[in-house]
């Protein structure tokens, strides 16, 4: 046998098998990009995002390193659901205008949570935002798709934007005050998640851990999947104001133990 046909006869089978795992994980690329894009408005087109999850999944196929002990499945996930997520990024297709709007909102939760010392309610909200409670939930209807891959906060160790709805371990090297801000990040979002209103809780629990659609979501609650899509945003809304008061909070100890001259590994150990 020449080079050339032991070449072929150990090529082939390979591509057999990748292409087979392609068609194995194209539902995957479906189900991911069907659930980015129902949190969406409705110009952003779902074939946009099928085509740029199909990229991933191809990036995945030719990155896989199956001796990092990872199920493909689950790398391809990873990938497909990140070529999706910067797709988005290059459309930019939330004007400033809707980015402005949710600022405002998260800024109003923030003050009603400070003056009742609980979650404010829907109607609260509309109320202190000069709003029916129809046109508020119609605001929460426009800035569904802003928090798209990003619960973000600014990071501790390098002051750029931390995503904290993805978990992923860092390299075995990194040092212990490291892992303890990575953990502090993740202790953070679980008490902001604790803070949420009970039906806020069940849609976050239903929609990220059992990985339901809205419209199941919705016939597991009772309600549409449009009134689930709004409880979502209003939800992730009170996180990102959570997440930036405790930012502002930690911000404000930083400076005061800067101007004492304190350390800070020190102050993160107290914080």
């Amino acid at each position: 046998m020449t080079a050339a046909q032991a070449y072929k006869h150990t090529s082939e089978p390979a591509a057999e098998n990748s292409d087979q795992r392609l068609l194995e994980q194209l539902p995957q690329v479906k189900y991911i990009a069907r659930r980015i894009h129902e949190r969406l408005p409705q110009h952003v087109p779902f074939d946009d995002l099928l085509h740029a999850g199909i990229v991933g999944l191809m990036d995945a196929m030719h990155k896989y390193d199956p001796t990092k002990n990872v199920r493909f499945s689950s790398y391809a996930k990873f990938r497909i659901r990140g070529a999706i997520l910067d797709s988005l990024r290059d459309m930019d297709w939330s004007p400033r205008d809707l980015r402005r709007k949710a600022r405002r909102l998260e800024v109003t939760i923030q003050k009603l949570q400070t003056g009742l010392g609980r979650s404010a309610t829907e109607p609260e909200l509309a109320q202190a935002m000069g709003m029916d409670l129809e046109q508020f939930q119609h605001l929460l209807d426009e800035i569904r798709g802003l928090e798209i891959g990003s619960l973000q906060m600014e990071s501790l160790e390098d002051g750029r934007e931390a995503d904290l709805s993805q978990t992923i371990p860092g390299p075995a090297d990194q040092d212990p005050l490291f892992l303890y801000m990575q953990g502090e990040r993740r202790q953070l979002l679980a008490d902001a998640i604790a803070q949420l209103p009970q039906r806020e809780q069940q849609v976050l629990a239903l929609y990220y851990q059992e990985e339901l659609t809205m419209k199941e979501v919705g016939a597991v609650l009772g309600v549409g999947e449009s009134r689930v899509s709004q409880i979502h945003s209003m939800a992730v809304a009170r996180l990102r104001a959570a997440l930036d008061s405790a930012q502002q909070r930690r911000s404000a100890v930083l400076a005061s133990a800067a101007g004492a001259g304190k350390p800070t590994v020190g102050l993160w150990k107290r914080y």
